[in-house]
């Protein structure tokens, strides 16, 4: 029961944090700014160990958000002059990266369980390799993503107005993804009345189409062009949708979750890479769309769960699957501008 509040509070962290991270890359140069970030991110990931008390312990899931939010920006913002040297699509590419990190780790915790190792040790023995891998990543990162005569943003950036609309689709994208997440394995489970083992297939189908989808995602949009890859996707995500919400058999609610995954995946990092090309400061764009975005982290598990105990779990896979199909309406704002990398659309 302990884990249960701790997304959501690293969540609010990281939403409090992401709003500070232009004015730390613009003051101390993005590579420089960069490596501290993640630093202060790995080991912040270890103190949750020394909590002594449930109120310690959520100040410290805050701590390691708030650093996790301006890592975020800070890696995302770093993409964008990285992405216009290249003169290619590489956003979706690197979230993709984020995915596999995800299934690493995952791989790592079942296998310190089954080796009986301590947590804490697990826990602090973590960082050590996290922060020598992120220094040597962080080596070839461009040294600054601002002009010299820009001038410094203020302490706390408010989302600017040019990428309002593209954090509303990054929200949709990421209520989502975090909606499903959590409960796909509960619908399984509680509407088609499956095994605890077939319904956990359910989460393994959604994260498995999200890695391929953003791995490929680049080369979909260097071929095709970012509007017509999200509309596509919407689509996709959507028709997922439907089959999850009609499902009268487990496998057809499998291939509904796989084909959400499939969807939505490579939709948020397209839309970090439409603000960074859209403003003129990309850190300052990016931290307004993850800003709008994360609220959805937040927001989507409780508001599916309200709606299921008021109606059902399949109504609320209706809701979603109305904010998927607003991917494919709202494509067009995830367009590239001219001074963004060029592509097909």
């Amino acid at each position: 029961q302990l884990g249960e509040p701790g997304d959501p509070l690293r969540r609010v962290g990281a939403i409090v944090g992401m709003p500070f991270a232009s004015r730390l890359l613009h003051r101390y140069g993005g590579r420089r700014a960069t490596r501290a970030m993640i630093v202060a991110w790995c080991v912040s990931g270890a103190l949750p160990m020394l909590a002594p008390d449930l109120p310690v312990l959520f100040a410290l899931l805050v701590v390691y958000g708030l650093t996790s939010g301006m890592a975020d920006v800070s890696m995302n913002a770093q993409a964008i002059p990285v992405e216009r040297a290249a003169g290619k699509s590489i956003m979706s590419g690197l979230h993709g990266m984020w995915s596999i990190g995800g299934l690493a780790a995952s791989g790592v915790g079942v296998a310190a369980a089954h080796a009986n190792v301590d947590a804490r040790i697990h826990l602090a023995s973590r960082p050590v390799l996290e922060v020598a891998i992120a220094l040597v990543g962080a080596y070839g990162l461009p040294a600054g993503i601002a002009a010299d005569d820009e001038p410094e943003p203020p302490h706390f950036v408010k989302p600017p107005r040019a990428v309002i609309l593209i954090g509303l689709i990054a929200f949709c994208a990421l209520f989502a993804e975090a909606s499903t997440s959590d409960w796909c394995a509960v619908y399984l489970k509680k509407v088609l009345d499956t095994s605890a083992g077939t319904a956990a297939t359910a989460y393994s189908a959604f994260a498995f189409t999200m890695v391929i989808s953003r791995l490929g995602g680049d080369f979909a949009v260097r071929k095709f062009g970012a509007t017509r890859v999200v509309r596509f996707c919407g689509v996709v995500g959507t028709c997922g949708g439907l089959l999850v919400v009609f499902a009268g058999s487990p496998v057809v609610a499998i291939i509904g979750f796989a084909l959400i995954g499939l969807g939505v995946a490579v939709v948020f990092p397209l839309s970090f890479a439409a603000a960074g090309h859209a403003d003129a400061q990309p850190a300052r764009a990016i931290a307004g769309v993850a800003t709008i975005a994360y609220g959805a982290g937040i927001a989507a598990p409780g508001i599916v769960g309200g709606i299921a105990a008021a109606s059902s779990l399949s109504v609320s896979f209706g809701v979603i699957t109305v904010l998927v199909a607003m991917l494919a309406v709202g494509a067009r704002v995830l367009a590239p501008k001219r001074s963004a990398v060029p592509t097909a659309g």
